[in-house]
């Protein structure tokens, strides 16, 4: 009984022992410029960034003007 009793501290103890260091890894693979660090997040591909959508759209407009003055 006292074996069984033993065992089951030990296993909880190793368990939270594992945990813990798996926690702290984790931790410590965070991406640069996450908001971890207090900084704001970026687009990560360029279609997600509204600044970019927004000059491509800008950029159109200004190739449509160029190739039909009429309008």
């Amino acid at each position: 009984m006292k074996f069984l009793l033993v065992a089951i501290v030990l296993g909880v103890a190793i368990y939270l022992l594992v945990r813990a260091v798996q926690r702290r890894g984790s931790a410590s693979r965070r991406p640069p410029g996450g908001t971890a660090g207090g900084q704001a997040r970026r687009p990560v591909a360029p279609d997600d960034d509204p600044d970019f959508l927004r000059e491509i759209e800008r950029q159109k407009r200004k190739q449509k003007r160029q190739d039909d003055p009429e309008s």
